[in-house]
């Protein structure tokens, strides 16, 4: 945590989900929404910022009187006050080498599965009972299909699971392909490719421009690989203790673990509560 933290000039507050605010069985804490009223209250913009769909994490927070602003999709699609405020889309050309490359190393041993992403919903083609649940705690609206490829509209992002480990299929099968595209691995078993450019830094940068709050009033909470960029936008930058040693070392300051409620701690002391 940090010393003066209390008292500080914050207007915006952005905070990953899996892993970083949900605790260990991904709920948000209780002691969350007493948090996000006193937030708001202040005139202090809370922002989920998620590799997840916009449609999930607002239901997520409905149980919040206000309207907040989400960074959703690893960034690729942005909405502030219930509007769509920017969204970013994958080269068709990459969406089919994608699907190409999931479909022949499935053929070749590799256990993937694919999630197509547009800004109406996500479409998968797989009907594994594991890979639908993992699915369905992503995306709200979610859709099975036969081929993929005949998914008509403009693809946000594309999330591949892979039941070994995401970090060696990211290198060895999807680095080589993705050309100037963005990829990110997400979690132990997911990685996420999104527009040239796009992350969840540049829905974050969007809505400093928005609401005139910049890195010294921001204050940025992250655990996994796809917040590094994030972390950069904030002079408050805080890794959960829980995070990935490369996180760890790319935030400012370390807040406790998601599962010890950490970002709560963190926001109970910005705020001056006990």
């Amino acid at each position: 945590m940090t010393e003066g933290i209390a008292g500080a000039d914050i207007r915006l507050v952005v905070a990953d989900m899996d892993g970083t605010l949900l605790d260990g069985e991904g709920r948000v804490p209780d002691a969350f929404w007493p948090v996000l009223d006193e937030l708001t209250s202040r005139g202090i913009a809370f922002v989920p910022a998620s590799g997840r769909q916009y449609y999930t994490l607002e239901e997520i927070f409905s149980r919040h009187p206000g309207t907040l602003s989400y960074v959703a999709e690893n960034g690729s699609m942005v909405v502030h006050e219930g509007r769509l405020l920017t969204s970013s889309n994958i080269d068709p050309a990459v969406v089919e080498k994608v699907l190409h490359t999931v479909r022949t190393a499935d053929r070749r041993g590799h256990d993937l599965r694919l999630i197509v992403h547009r800004t109406d919903g996500a479409f998968i083609e797989s009907d594994d009972d594991e890979f639908v649940g993992h699915a369905r705690q992503y995306c709200a609206r979610l859709e099975h299909v036969a081929d993929q490829s005949a998914v008509p509209g403009d693809v946000v992002k594309l999330a591949i699971y892979d039941f070994g480990h995401a970090e060696t299929s990211a290198a060895e099968l999807f680095e080589p392909l993705v050309g100037d595209h963005q990829l990110a691995v997400s979690g132990e078993h997911w990685v996420d490719i999104t527009a040239p450019g796009t992350h969840k830094a540049t829905g974050v940068r969007a809505l400093q421009e928005l609401l005139a709050a910049g890195p010294e009033q921001t204050m940025v909470f992250g655990d996994y690989l796809n917040d590094l960029e994030m972390l950069d936008a904030a002079e408050w930058s805080y890794a959960m203790d829980n995070a990935h040693p490369e996180v760890l070392a790319r935030a400012r300051f370390r807040a406790p673990s998601n599962t010890d409620a950490g970002v709560v701690t963190v926001l109970q002391q910005m705020l001056g509560r006990p």
